[in-house]
């Protein structure tokens, strides 16, 4: 498993008592990712001066160092989105998930490395050079999250943000075994967030223990006033019911997820987490998600839509890289999106803009939005009978360096049981379920819950996690 180092619990309980200082930890921390840049896991690094820990001095996470994706704002620091045609790009103003933290008091360290745009599974498509899994550094460690993943799995930092739009904090959580929360769509804001699919996109903890997941949705979740996808509804305490057993808990396992493409040591992993869950009390129920096998289909036609879309800003006019080439306004848009976007990018707005053009617009988006529907009608049905759902977060373990990096397809399955929890807008944790047998490498449980039952789910994941140990 992951190197753990410092949890959040411990990072506060050692500032408090003055076994260390705030600076003193952060300094730490930035002399480990010196030690082991060569996992290319950091695109920046903060000084302790300009992003050391905030005012705040109460609090779970007042001095807390952690590490925060390349496409989340920090007033001030160059935001890459891990892609050359944002480069230089200084971010003008805070997201709002770095505001909260902000005023929790944490030390950013800085800025991970991430596949370009958060197009990818394995963060192998970063404008910057490929990220590698620090438990086996021949293998990826997922994506597109891959660089805040990795982080945390090294020690790197206590904790870090990562953004999810169809697994994207989940499974490289999986390949790092680490733990990696996808909140409901509308818990956390997006404001600040550089937007891949914003019908899909969610900002997330990647953290060593469920418990810290829990402290870090605390801090971050909440109403946005500059995000009118957030819901308005009183915010929870995420860790109150970690200690609490699960006597009685329904757990669906859909059959679905145990078909043809799935690993025998994940499965054997996964098969035996369930069990471990039955003998903390709780009732275990077969399950059908029948439209599960049409949502990467889905997911491949409305994510590159929304990615043609929000794309299209990046024009080389009003900030990020501008070509010198070309002689006319369209030669200038032409030269500096070709030359800024790398081939992953440029695949996906291809898709999109074919989906979204005239006379094909019916055939493809509008009927993948119908099918989506279908998608969360499954998951609805499911959670009459059931409290959570339970399954594989990935279908292998991390895989190696450019295995799948010349067939996109390949790469897209990946995420083929992170996927229909996007589209459906579910919360979902991935943590880590012991070691495949062949490989020794982490294995990925997830566990899916109810529109903004997050509690539900990191109950049972922790519940799983103290099994396991």
């Amino acid at each position: 498993m992951a190197d753990i180092g410092h949890t959040i619990e411990s990072a506060r309980k050692g500032i408090a008592v003055g076994d260390f200082s705030a600076r003193e930890i952060f300094d730490e921390y930035q002399k480990k990712i010196e030690e082991k840049k060569d996992l290319n896991a950091y695109l920046s690094t903060f000084k302790f001066a300009e992003h050391g820990a905030y005012p705040a001095r109460e609090g779970d996470l007042a001095g807390v160092p952690c590490a925060i994706k390349d496409n989340m704002l920090i007033e001030g620091e160059i935001a890459t989105a891990g892609s050359k045609i944002l480069e230089n790009y200084v971010s003008a103003y805070d997201a709002t998930a770095i505001k909260k933290l902000k005023k929790a008091g944490v030390s950013f360290l800085g800025k991970t490395n991430m596949d370009e745009f958060a197009m990818g599974s394995s963060t192998e498509n970063s404008a910057f050079g490929t990220v590698k899994n620090p438990l086996d550094v021949s293998r990826v460690p997922g994506g597109s999250s891959g660089g805040s993943a990795a982080a945390v799995a090294a020690d790197l930092c206590v904790f870090a943000l990562g953004s999810d739009t169809g697994g994207s904090i989940r499974q490289p959580a999986a390949f790092c075994g680490v733990v990696g929360l996808k909140p409901t769509y509308g818990r956390v804001s997006r404001h600040g967030l550089i937007a891949m699919a914003s019908s899909l996109d969610q900002i997330g903890p990647i953290t060593k223990t469920v418990a810290d997941a829990a402290l870090v949705m605390n801090a971050i979740a909440g109403h946005d006033i500059f995000d009118s996808t957030t819901v308005s509804r009183d915010m929870p305490d995420f860790a109150i019911n970690l200690e609490k057993d699960i006597k009685g808990l329904r757990v669906g396992v859909p059959k679905e997820f145990f078909g043809g493409g799935l690993d025998k040591e994940v499965s054997a992993k996964v098969l035996t987490s369930i069990e471990l869950l039955r003998e903390a009390g709780a009732t275990i129920h077969e399950i059908s998600l029948p439209h599960t096998e049409y949502a990467l289909a889905v997911y491949y036609i409305i994510m590159p839509s929304e990615v043609s879309a929000n794309l299209a800003r990046f024009d080389g006019i009003r900030y990020g890289h501008s070509s010198q080439k070309g002689e006319a306004l369209l030669d200038t848009y032409l030269a500096s999106r070709a030359e800024g976007f790398g081939a992953e990018p440029k695949r996906r707005i291809m898709l999109g803009t074919y989906a979204l053009s005239s006379g094909y617009y019916d055939a493809y988006y509008l009927k993948a939005q119908k099918v989506r529907a279908l998608i969360k009608k499954d998951f609805d049905e499911a959670f009459r009978s059931v409290d959570v759902i339970v399954g594989p977060t990935a279908p292998t373990v991390a895989f190696k360096a450019g295995e799948k990096s010349e067939d996109p397809l390949a790469m897209y399955l990946s995420d083929i049981y992170t996927v229909p929890v996007n589209l459906a807008g579910l919360p979902a944790i991935s943590i880590p379920c012991g070691m495949g047998s062949e490989s020794n490498l982490p294995v990925g449980f997830q566990i899916i819950g109810k529109l903004f039952d997050e509690g539900t789910v990191l109950q049972a994941a922790a519940n799983l996690e103290r099994a396991l140990v």
